[in-house]
């Protein structure tokens, strides 16, 4: 029985981590965005998001993380502010229902994670690297990061729009539970 259960357990401690899927639990989530309006700061968020996340720390090489957000359901609380983010010249949710996201390539670094990937506003595609913190306990994932991107680099915003809103962070706190 020995000589068996030995190569075994060699064989599963050899064994790569398999990737993990996770779902997110979008009660305890938040896509965020903060920027400068008018001589302060703006917060704001978007409600409707979703993502298909594969990622194991021990298993980067098939991680993927592809994310859809809801590009009319972004709000700051302020309707003037609100209006011209989404109006065709801001995040235009009428002809461009939604900005995506797509990672293929999640490398670890001394302060967390990496996802090199490409951010899509408005039909336009950029590539982009997205820092993030995570941690994993009890098939519970808490990811935080933080993404700055210049609003005109995707065609948002109308010649009058000037300084206003030239840089966006995006804020994100993501909770998932593994799935598989």
């Amino acid at each position: 029985m020995l000589r068996t259960l030995l190569p075994l357990s060699i064989a599963l401690l050899a064994a790569p981590a398999a990737a993990q899927d996770w779902t997110i639990d979008t009660d305890a989530s938040r896509v965020g965005f903060v920027t400068q309006a008018f001589g302060g700061s703006v917060e704001g968020e978007f409600t409707d998001y979703e993502a298909a996340i594969t990622l194991a720390p021990a298993d980067l090489g098939n991680a993927r993380i592809e994310a859809r957000v809801g590009t009319a359901s972004g709000s700051t609380g302020n309707g003037q502010l609100d209006d011209s983010m989404l109006s065709e010249e801001g995040l235009a949710p009428d002809s461009h229902a939604a900005a995506h996201f797509l990672s293929e390539d999640i490398r670890a670094t001394d302060t967390g994670y990496e996802a090199h990937g490409t951010l899509s506003i408005r039909g336009t595609d950029q590539a982009v690297i997205l820092p993030f913190t995570l941690t994993i306990e009890d098939g519970r994932a808490v990811a935080d990061g933080e993404l700055e991107i210049a609003r005109t680099d995707y065609g948002v915003g109308a010649a009058g729009w000037g300084d206003t809103a030239a840089n966006v962070t995006i804020v994100l706190h993501i909770e998932a539970d593994a799935t598989n």
